[in-house]
C-alpha cells in the first residue's frame, strides 16, 4: 500500500470514483494542476462530501465530469474585503438593488452565459445548474443578485457549510455590478461570523478585493474545522433560515482506481488506493 501510494504522487494520475458511494480520494493526491478524479455524478450529497473535503466539479460539456483541488487556494478572510474609494461610491449611489436567493438558477444562467477572456465554451453545464439548484433548494447554495432598475445585471452564488463559504462563479453586464454582490456577500458572512471564503483559482478581479493565496495542506486543515460547526440552512433572503448541523460523511474504506494521465494506462493493484 505505502508503495503504491508513493508511485501515485509521482505519477499524474488520475482517480476514477465509485458510483455507489460519495467517498472521494483525499484532496491532497491531486496532481500538479490541481487534478484529481472524474466520474460519479452532482448529486447533493456528493457535492456536499466535495465541498467538505475541499474538492469541486469543474469541467466542460462533453468531458466526464471532473473533480479538483487546486494549489494553492485563493482565500478571502470575512473581514478583510478591499474596498475602492470608487466602489463604495457606486454602492452608496442607489444604482443597484441587492436581492439574496431569488434567482438562484437565473444567476447561474448567466454566469455560463457570460463570455470570458480565454474560455470558448461554459463549464456551467445543463447537469451543473441542475444540481446546484437541488442543493439551493435545500438551503446550502445561495446567490446574490444585483438588479438596475428591475433588471438582472450582476450576481454571484456559491455552497455554505458551516463557516466556510465556496465562491462559484459571478458575472456582470454592468460595471461593478458583481463587485457589488460580492461587497453584500461580504457583509453578510461577516455579520453571521463565517471565518473563510474559498475563491478556488487566483484571478486579478478578486486578488483585488483582498483575496490571497495559501497552501492547499493549509486549506484543508482550515476547512476540516470550519465544516463541523453548524451551518446557515434555508434561504438567506427572507430571514427564515437557521443554523443546524449537518452530518457529512462517507465511506470509513473505498477503493479507487488509478490511471496514469501520461501512459494511458490503469495502474492495477490490489490495494488500488484508499
Amino acid at each position: 500500500m505505502e508503495k503504491y501510494s508513493y508511485l501515485c504522487i509521482l505519477m499524474n494520475r488520475i482517480f476514477q470514483l465509485n458510483d455507489d458511494d460519495y467517498s472521494f480520494p483525499p484532496a491532497s493526491m491531486a496532481n500538479r494542476q490541481g487534478l484529481l478524479a472524474f466520474g460519479g455524478d452532482l448529486s447533493p450529497n456528493r457535492l456536499i462530501v466535495a465541498y467538505a473535503n475541499g474538492i469541486f466539479p469543474w469541467y466542460s460539456e462533453g468531458e466526464p465530469i471532473l473533480w479538483w483541488s487546486l494549489d494553492p487556494r485563493l482565500v478571502i478572510n470575512p473581514g478583510e474585503m478591499r474596498v475602492s474609494k470608487s466602489l463604495r461610491h457606486t454602492i452608496h449611489s442607489g444604482r443597484f438593488e441587492i436581492r439574496i436567493d431569488t434567482d438562484f438558477e437565473g444567476v447561474m444562467r448567466h454566469c455560463a452565459n457570460t463570455p470570458r477572456d480565454g474560455q470558448i465554451s461554459t463549464w456551467i453545464t445543463d447537469d451543473m445548474v441542475e444540481g446546484y439548484v437541488q442543493l439551493h433548494r435545500m438551503g446550502l447554495a445561495h446567490s446574490f443578485e444585483t438588479y438596475c432598475e428591475g433588471e438582472l445585471v450582476g450576481g454571484l452564488y456559491g455552497v455554505a457549510l458551516g463557516k466556510l463559504f465556496c465562491g462559484e462563479s459571478m458575472f456582470h453586464s454592468m460595471t461593478d455590478a458583481s463587485k457589488v454582490a460580492f461587497y453584500y456577500l461580504h457583509r453578510f458572512l461577516v455579520e453571521h461570523g463565517f471565518k473563510l471564503i474559498d475563491c478556488q483559482q487566483e484571478t486579478n478581479h478578486l486578488v483585488s478585493l483582498g483575496a490571497y493565496t495559501i497552501d492547499r495542506k493549509d486549506y484543508l486543515k482550515q476547512i476540516k474545522e470550519l465544516v463541523a460547526e453548524p451551518t446557515l440552512k434555508g434561504n438567506w433572503g427572507d430571514g427564515t433560515a437557521e443554523e443546524i448541523d449537518i452530518n457529512i460523511t462517507q465511506a470509513d474504506e473505498a477503493k479507487f482506481r488509478a490511471y496514469n494521465l501520461d501512459a494511458d494506462l490503469a495502474l492495477n493493484s490490489d490495494d488500488n488506493y484508499f
